[in-house]
């Protein structure tokens, strides 16, 4: 007979029997800067360009619709290399990166994300010239989702 453990047993037997203090993980506006500049280095983030859609309210946290449209001809000289979504609250910051190029004909991506509390959210288009375009958007999430029972 097989036994499923749980996370906290397994982390409680490999500190040797004690268990550890379990905290659920959650970015900061901080950590979500950081991971921001490790996406688009020094490039200066300029408004415009990128849509993105997400709902104001979200019942539940474990599946939010979002999309991203990039207003940006996709031609070999001037296209959208990649999109990143962000959540400021989120255990890893860096939700979403979607790789474009030339050949995808428009540059929109959809998808669902689940979020851990109300925050909010940044989307980011890198283009081919090197620029960086951004929006954002507050969701208030009525059901957390990324929370473990503790």
């Amino acid at each position: 007979m097989t036994r499923l453990y749980r996370r906290r047993d397994v982390l409680a037997t490999a500190a040797g029997g004690a268990l550890l203090p379990l905290v659920p993980a959650q970015a900061t506006p901080d950590t979500m800067a950081a991971a921001i500049k490790e996406v688009v280095g020094t490039a200066p983030l300029k408004p415009g360009k990128v849509k993105l859609d997400l709902p104001p309210l979200a019942e539940n946290g474990n599946a939010v619709s979002v999309s991203v449209t990039v207003d940006n001809p996709m031609t070999e000289a001037n296209h959208v290399r990649s999109i990143h979504l962000f959540a400021e609250s989120n255990p890893l910051p860096n939700v979403v990166h979607v790789t474009l190029g030339p050949r995808a004909g428009r540059a929109f991506f959809a998808t669902r994300m689940r979020l851990s509390t109300s925050q909010k959210v940044i989307a980011i288009a890198k283009l081919s010239d090197g620029t960086c375009w951004t929006d954002s958007a507050q969701i208030v999430v009525t059901l957390a989702a990324c929370i473990e029972d503790l």
